[in-house]
């Protein structure tokens, strides 16, 4: 066990370094320069060459990234070209909002897709079976920035139950912060827990027909006492893979919700970064989503091979 959760590390490990490498050469061969845009079209060669010198753009490739990345495993991601800020510093401030957002969507998602999931596979070919699968397949349609126009149209502009963009911060205290995430978390939610409740449906169902649950049948459970005795637990193993990307998923889509209700997110903070071309916080930003999106993997990877017993005796 413990063999398997090293190998499993050490890969995440060359994934980070693979990943770094990616972003770091992509931003390199971006068209543009960034000490012309730093400097403005307006500027003297002299001073741009000046300036390429100090930031360290004009050595070798390899020496810019090691540099780099050795800056960024001591939690140095640079300083924005753009304002001048600790780039670290930023990201960090920016988490505050896009990671709590990302829970709580992903925590919606899982409250709504498994009893649904559960509920239309013991209602096989049931009215209940046939509304569960309509509703997710509405909830596939809708993208997830139009269901959050909608909510603001309904809850916020309408109604004045919560407000329609903004974030007061979580020094406001708990429950102005919650207020202001929880349309954005309801909007991301809303696909992601239509594609959850299918793929809890066909595990349940699948394992519906395995052997064990016809031996339980077979001493006299009834179809729902076996699925619930059972039948969940090895229901629940293949649907963990789906989870771990759901999540990474959430992460992604939180640049066009923070968008949408103006909250000040690591995915806006990227977009302005984008627009400005301020290309070292572009960086930074990427290759912290990406090592959040892999740790996600690892973590799945680690509770499937302690939740499959099948795994556990390899």
């Amino acid at each position: 066990m413990l063999g398997y959760v090293v190998r499993r590390f050490l890969i995440f490990l060359a994934s980070v370094i693979a990943a770094s490498l990616l972003v770091f050469f992509v931003m390199s061969v971006l068209p543009g320069d960034p000490a012309v845009v730093m400097l403005g079209t307006q500027a003297t060669p002299e001073s741009v060459e000046a300036l390429r010198e100090e930031l360290g753009l004009n050595r070798p490739f390899l020496a810019q990234y090691f540099d780099w990345a050795w800056s960024a495993v001591r939690g140095d991601l640079g300083v924005s070209f753009f304002s001048g800020i600790a780039i670290s510093g930023q990201i960090a401030e920016r988490l505050k909002v896009t990671l709590p957002l990302a829970f709580m969507a992903m925590t919606m998602t899982i409250l709504v897709a498994f009893p649904a999931g559960v509920f239309a596979a013991a209602r096989h070919r049931r009215p209940g079976d046939t509304v569960v699968s309509v509703s997710s397949q509405i909830g596939l349609a809708i993208p997830a920035f139009w269901a959050g126009l909608i909510l603001v149209t309904v809850f916020a502009v309408n109604l004045s139950w919560f407000p329609a963009g903004g974030f007061p911060g979580w020094d406001e205290g708990f429950w102005p912060a919650f207020q202001a995430l929880l349309l954005p978390a309801i909007s991301l939610a809303l696909v992601q827990s239509a594609i959850l409740t299918r793929y809890v449906r066909s595990a349940v169902l699948e394992t519906l027909k395995l052997d064990f649950i016809r031996t339980a049948r077979a001493k006299g459970l009834s179809r729902s006492a076996a699925l619930w005795r059972h039948g969940l637990r090895n229901a629940s193993i293949p649907v963990l893979t789906v989870l771990g990307l759901q999540f990474a998923a959430l992460l992604a889509g939180t640049v066009v919700i923070e968008s949408v209700f103006v909250l000040p997110g690591l995915g806006s903070m990227l977009l302005q970064a984008i627009t400005r071309r301020d290309l070292f916080l572009v960086q930074g930003g990427a290759i912290v989503i990406v090592t959040f999106i892999l740790m996600i993997s690892l973590v799945v990877d680690i509770v499937y091979h302690f939740a499959d017993p099948r795994l556990r005796a390899q």
